[in-house]
């Protein structure tokens, strides 16, 4: 328990608040894929939201035909005021398409699209992840309530502990470090603002249907961070708030393999190295995976420090493992991929409404 304040306004949990919140004026945002089907984390997830009774709750779903069905009679099972949007349907896919705006697709894309929709349609936007398994009804209100007085912008933050041991592995040993070396070298606002946030990667956060309808997303792992950007750009550290949603258990990734933590990491980088040029910081990469380095050993120092007089376990050859591969990200990004802001898409969100609804009508009938 802890009641400093960072850069950014910092809200506490110092009671175990559930503050008065625009829940009715809201549209939650809950991101999911085939794996979340009848997850006992998932159930939990919506079974709280019908307590929260927000104005509307819209899935964000990516999950091949065969599984719309299955997935739509399950969700229609919860009392809630629910959307569903097949987030790759075929006719979404053929939208995006047309536009010079298919090709590569992930949690990013799903999160746009739904984030269009949810701004047509609600005054706030919630986002937040499917699979958690320490759920609070206390979360959502949370993350809104800044959002009804002077904040436009909220990110959620937690501590990551489970079964004895440190999680939030690649903010820990990727994010964190990293950006403390860039501080190091660099006297410039954005870096500030980066380092300001408590869980910079979190999939939780809030923000007006103005500022959902500016960002640029990216199309995948990278979405938090390059949030972050348009954030700092839109309404900088005064419009910007982080508040505490108390401990959070949530599925692992394995650090190697598919989508595991080594590939996450290149996406993540690449976000936070575009943020940085396109606020006119120089990363240096010849001497930051060097520098990198250096700092999160220091950090593994400490996080060993923390464990030992928590009584945690603490793997400190695998956590520098992981920093070795880590470092291997640090590069100059590549093509900008990410997703144009809704203000300036070529077509309304109802047409990626009318299409999911198509589609989904269409394995329906089936």
């Amino acid at each position: 328990m802890e009641y400093v304040q960072e850069r950014v306004a910092t809200l506490h949990a110092l009671v175990d608040p559930i503050p008065d919140a625009p829940v009715d004026r809201a549209t939650v945002v809950v991101p999911m894929t085939e794996r979340e089907y009848a997850g006992l984390a998932t159930e939990r997830v919506l079974n709280t939201l019908e307590t929260v009774d927000p104005g509307r709750v819209l899935v964000a779903l990516r999950a091949p035909p065969d599984r719309i069905g299955p997935f739509r009679e399950w969700l229609e099972s919860f009392d809630l005021p629910l959307e569903l949007c097949w987030c790759n349907a075929p006719a979404v896919d053929s939208l995006l398409d047309e536009h010079d705006l298919g090709g590569e697709f992930g949690k990013g894309r799903d999160v746009w699209l739904a984030l269009g929709l949810a701004a047509a349609g609600s005054e706030y936007v919630v986002v937040h992840d499917a699979d958690a398994k320490s759920y609070s009804e206390a979360h959502v209100p949370r993350l809104l309530a800044p959002l009804d007085g002077e904040f436009e912008f909220v990110k959620g933050y937690y501590a990551r502990v489970e079964h004895r041991r440190l999680y939030g592995r690649l903010f820990r040993l990727l994010y964190v470090p990293l950006v403390r070396a860039l501080a190091d070298a660099h006297d410039a606002a954005i870096v500030e603002y980066l380092a300001a946030f408590r869980y910079a990667l979190s999939g939780e956060f809030a923000m007006t249907a103005d500022l959902a309808r500016s960002v640029r997303a990216q199309r995948t792992w990278g979405l938090e961070v390059g949030l972050l950007g348009d954030a700092f750009d839109a309404v900088g550290f005064g419009g910007t708030a982080q508040v505490d949603l108390g401990f959070h258990e949530h599925d692992h990734r394995a650090v190697t393999g598919t989508s595991g933590l080594t590939d996450m990491s290149r996406e993540v980088a690449e976000a936070l190295f575009r943020v940085l040029e396109d606020s006119g910081v120089d990363p240096e990469y010849e001497t930051l995976p060097t520098r990198y380095c250096e700092v999160a050993r220091g950090f593994v120092d400490r996080y060993a420090a923390d464990a030992a007089f928590n009584g945690l376990e603490y793997d400190r050859t695998h956590e520098l493992d992981q920093v070795e591969a880590y470092a291997d990200a640090i590069r100059p990004p590549g093509t900008d991929r990410r997703l144009p802001a809704w203000s300036d898409a070529p077509f309304d969100p109802g047409a990626i409404r009318a299409a999911s609804e198509s589609a989904v009508q269409d394995v329906a009938e089936r």
